[in-house]
């Protein structure tokens, strides 16, 4: 597979752990200079940027909250000023606030589409404005997207579902401009929030064909892919990298 991104310059938001840590690093590897957003841990997004500069590459940590409007916003056209351009942006922060509907209120309806649905449309808006032919859009949406087997997902699995409707629109609106977007739908993915090892790991991972967790890792192949040269006529695809749990 060709992803050469010699000369691009990627933002990941929520990039100092889990999938978005692993997406900066692979983007990085491939060729990328990496800018991404992290809340309050200063301490791993300096580790992630130490990562990206060992590997070659220019690194920029923006602190942002993703339910701030005005702080997406910047973070966008700060690292296109940065690093004097924007090719990919990947919309990967997110909450996962889940529980049985009636212990779920306003607030925690507003903080998750504020973060899983707001925060991408306003950060996809932001980048395009940056973007020329060629730009790259991801949104990391969840396998919750297509299908819900527990109870207590209504919530995030609507602002998931609602993510679809989102890469659709934009792919359709932004293919004139050659700016491609696409949806990547993680699995069950071993990370600090669903750790492969968690006390209800063993009967989610035989929800999945494969029976196992994916790696931050695999889920980052799959962005890839997307962002590169060998993903330059796919847009508007829900590319699912969850084990086969949505067969």
């Amino acid at each position: 597979m060709n992803n050469n991104l010699d000369g691009k310059v990627a933002l990941v938001t929520g990039g100092s752990r889990g999938i978005g840590a692993a997406v900066a690093l692979r983007l990085a590897e491939d060729g990328a200079d990496v800018a991404f957003t992290y809340q309050q841990n200063t301490e791993r997004a300096d580790a992630v940027v130490d990562q990206i500069k060992s590997i070659g590459r220019r690194a920029l940590a923006v602190q942002a909250d993703s339910a701030d409007i005005a702080a997406v916003t910047a973070a966008v056209d700060r690292a296109a000023t940065e690093f004097g351009r924007l090719d990919i942006l990947v919309n990967n922060a997110g909450v996962y606030l889940t529980g049985p509907l009636g212990e779920l209120g306003l607030e925690e309806f507003e903080s998750t589409v504020a973060v899983n649905v707001r925060a991408p449309f306003v950060a996809s808006k932001a980048a395009v404005d940056h973007m020329a032919g060629g730009g790259r859009i991801v949104n990391i949406g969840s396998n919750t997207a297509e299908r819900v087997v527990f109870p207590g997902f209504a919530l995030y699995s609507m602002s998931k579902t609602a993510l679809i409707g989102l890469t659709k629109g934009l792919a359709r609106e932004l293919g004139p401009r050659g700016i491609t977007v696409n949806m990547v739908n993680p699995g069950p993915t071993d990370t600090d929030l669903n750790p492969a090892d968690g006390p209800h790991a063993g009967m989610i991972r035989d929800f999945t064909a494969l029976g196992r967790y994916g790696t931050p890792a695999e889920i980052a192949a799959a962005v890839a892919y997307l962002t590169g040269n060998d993903g330059q006529y796919v847009t508007g695809a829900m590319l699912n990298v969850d084990g086969g749990f949505n067969i």
